[in-house]
């Protein structure tokens, strides 16, 4: 069982690093790059595999091994 695929879109990405670029402008450098790698870290964790559904009913989705929730 593979891990869910997390997309982070581009402003979301972009929110981080304007805020990491704020609190970086404070004089606290090694804060934003703690902010900015707990945040990545946050959207890894959103990625978990704990979650295995039953394969589909569907013959064909069945065979190409997709699994569906009703």
């Amino acid at each position: 069982m593979g891990k869910r695929k997390v997309s982070i879109l581009e402003p979301a990405a972009t929110a981080v690093a304007e805020i990491a670029w704020f609190i970086e402008r404070k004089g606290l450098p090694s804060t934003a790059r703690k902010f900015a790698d707990d945040a990545f870290l946050f959207f890894d964790k959103l990625s978990d595999e704990r979650i295995e559904h039953k394969p589909c009913s569907y013959n064909q989705w069945k065979n190409r091994g997709y699994r569906c929730v009703s």
